[in-house]
């Protein structure tokens, strides 16, 4: 067997969709003059004429919600004639198609999305004091393709008016009939380090779904509602 031949199974697939999956952790997207936004520093390879450019905040306001939040994946443009293929630290994609939609999803999730998709940065209701600033997500809403990041093969949880609760770094990203509130458990035992170690949790309730990663971590470190839950956690608890 040459190796071409050994090297076939790993080759590239072809079609016209503008998001294609190339396996389980490689996305290609297809440009044909449209713009995307995609997470700065996911591009991994590229062939044709493409530019890129940093996104910057989108706008005054959305600068604004960055500056005070903390929140809000780093986003780079890319526009021209080819192809480029997208990846970050091998985790899992999942492609979603919006149909003048909106979902709200973990900041640090966001891989890319179409010209077509709009994007905000949006509280989460429910928490106070201390951990007032901690929460935030990303909103996108309009029409066309968004591909997200997880951990591990996600699972999809259906929510029927029962509150359904997660690790706020484990949820990706919900409908839009679902509302996410904080739920926390800081008591004296958090205080003297015998808590669970579950302490910041996010409640969901409403009609619609849940996409949950089987991890806690992975997306920490890179901001994002958890990174910004435990920041504001080690602030109440220093004392800051």
């Amino acid at each position: 067997m040459s190796v071409a031949q050994g090297l076939a199974q790993f080759k590239e697939t072809e079609g016209g969709e503008a998001f294609r999956l190339q396996n389980s952790k490689l996305l290609k997207v297809e440009l044909a003059g449209e713009e995307v936004q995609t997470k700065l520093g996911s591009m991994v390879a590229y062939q044709g004429d493409v530019r890129f450019e940093h996104a910057g905040s989108g706008g005054l306001s959305r600068m604004i919600k960055k500056a005070v939040t903390n929140e809000g994946t780093e986003l780079m443009k890319i526009a021209g004639s080819g192809e480029v293929f997208l990846a970050d630290a091998a985790q899992d994609i999942q492609l979603l198609r919006l149909d003048n939609e909106r979902i709200t999803a973990n900041g640090p999730h966001v891989l890319a999305f179409e010209s077509g998709i709009d994007w905000d940065i949006k509280r989460v209701e429910g928490a106070s004091g201390a951990l007032a600033g901690g929460l935030y997500n990303m909103e996108l809403s309009g029409t066309g393709n968004v591909a997200l990041v997880s951990d591990g093969p996600p699972v999809l949880i259906e929510i029927d008016g029962d509150d359904t609760f997660a690790d706020p770094q484990a949820a990706i990203t919900w409908s839009e009939g679902v509302t996410s509130t904080v739920k926390t458990d800081v008591n004296m035992k958090t205080f003297i380090g015998k808590g669970s170690g579950e302490t910041i949790q996010l409640s969901f309730s409403g009609h619609g779904w849940l996409l949950i990663q089987p991890s806690e971590g992975r997306v920490a470190a890179g901001g994002g509602s958890g990174g910004g839950a435990a920041g504001a956690l080690g602030n109440l608890l220093g004392g800051h």
